[in-house]
């Protein structure tokens, strides 16, 4: 396991320090069916997780529907799963306290009212909590909530975000106001639906068939939302993303935008927490590749390079259908020409031919290619690239 094995870590120094500890990875395993008791957050700490959050900790145990969790697709799942289903003071008296002497840093979950942190709080507290995450439905219960944590609690006290709130970024601001010690954006996007064609009727056994949404679907929200936050606020440090890492270049892009950990679900039921193990391995060797050295070096790297305005021009397309060694480069997979809406592109190995007219330079077929065969960049701008450019922003300005 990772813990035993971290000198196999021989790329960049993959440890950040949250809330004023130490974490052996920026991977937090996040609150959810791996965190169900002792049990789950060990494993998740002993597989490479630097922190776990508890399930959310409510006045009374969850009791969940059947089913009540289920795929969207390869990498996304969608549930109707409630908070935790154990007795809170099964969690005083049992759950914190045996991870916490495994050796792991445990975020305690408290939701959703303040009457419930009022009660739950300080008893994590005592129960040995490193850090306590307050989760609430809505901005006007979580800013309470977060008043009376802070005067009762002397341990940090982070908020969880909901990008089905109308204004995440606002409510962020308003935390860190409020003396937040850290972020966590973003909670599971909902409600959703997913229908089952054979029976004809809503797939979660909720009392409304709707769910919530988790994985790699919900990465651009939550990318763009922590993005918004870290621009907004350059002081952040403790700032954890959740929503769809499911590899080492997933985690990459939130720590550009400017998360410095990362928080693993998805993946971790989908192929098992012990791949978290692996995910440390290729964080490590992925920043080296990058030239980064750690974590530190690559939080916000992609912030001071977002556009100022909109850019119209041309790419200027390459081509390598060999590699130098002489084998294939290019695969004869045809992605590329299936990706392009405008037919303006056709392959017949070793030669391929763009339509420049017929072209609209959207990119697709380079991110579809494989092997990196298909490369392009930007071409420098003409004078009608500038007049175009010019339009567009005239265009969406009459607006404002």
């Amino acid at each position: 396991m990772f813990e035993k094995e971290k000198e196999k870590v021989t790329g960049a120094d993959i440890g950040i320090e949250f809330c004023g500890y130490k974490l052996q990875s920026p991977y937090i395993l996040s609150s959810g069916p791996l965190t169900y008791g002792a049990e789950g957050m060990i494993k998740g700490f002993k597989a490479g997780c630097g922190a776990v959050v508890t399930k959310t900790i409510r006045k009374s145990a969850a009791i969940n529907p059947v089913h009540h969790m289920g795929t969207v697709n390869d990498d996304s799942l969608i549930n109707c799963e409630k908070w935790a289903d154990s007795d809170r003071q099964q969690w005083y008296e049992k759950e914190i306290p045996e991870t916490v002497k495994a050796g792991a840093i445990v975020i305690a979950s408290v939701g959703h009212t303040l009457e419930e942190a009022q009660e739950i709080v300080g008893e994590v507290e005592k129960a040995g909590a490193h850090i306590i995450e307050l989760v609430s439905y809505t901005e006007d219960t979580l800013i309470p909530m977060l008043d009376y944590t802070k005067a009762h609690v002397k341990i940090p006290v982070i908020c969880k975000l909901s990008g089905n709130w109308p204004d995440p970024v606002g409510t962020a601001k308003k935390c860190l106001e409020h003396g937040a010690d850290g972020l966590c954006a973003i909670d599971s996007i909902g409600p959703t639906l997913k229908i089952d064609i054979e029976k004809a009727r809503p797939e979660m056994m909720s009392a409304d068939g709707y769910g919530w949404m988790t994985g790699a679907a919900m990465r651009p929200i939550s990318m763009r939302i922590n993005a918004e936050i870290a621009r907004n606020h350059p002081e952040l440090k403790n700032l954890y993303a959740s929503g769809g890492v499911m590899s080492a270049d997933n985690a990459i892009e939130y720590m550009m935008a400017g998360a410095m950990g990362a928080g693993i679900c998805t993946v971790g039921i989908l192929k098992g927490v012990e791949y978290v193990e692996k995910l440390c391995y290729d964080l490590s060797k992925r920043l080296a590749e990058l030239g980064y050295h750690s974590i530190e070096e690559v939080n916000r790297a992609a912030l001071p390079n977002f556009p100022k305005k909109e850019y119209v021009s041309k790419l200027d397309f390459a081509f390598e259908p060999y590699k130098e060694d002489g084998k294939k480069k290019c695969i004869s997979c045809g992605k590329c020409v299936a990706a392009c809406c405008y037919d303006a592109r056709t392959l017949s190995f070793p030669e391929m031919h763009v339509d420049l007219e017929k072209c609209r330079f959207c990119g697709l077929c380079l991110d579809v290619c494989p092997t990196g065969a298909l490369t392009g960049k930007r071409a420098a701008q003409t004078e009608e690239d500038l007049e175009l450019e010019r339009k567009s922003i005239e265009f969406y300005n009459s607006f404002n």
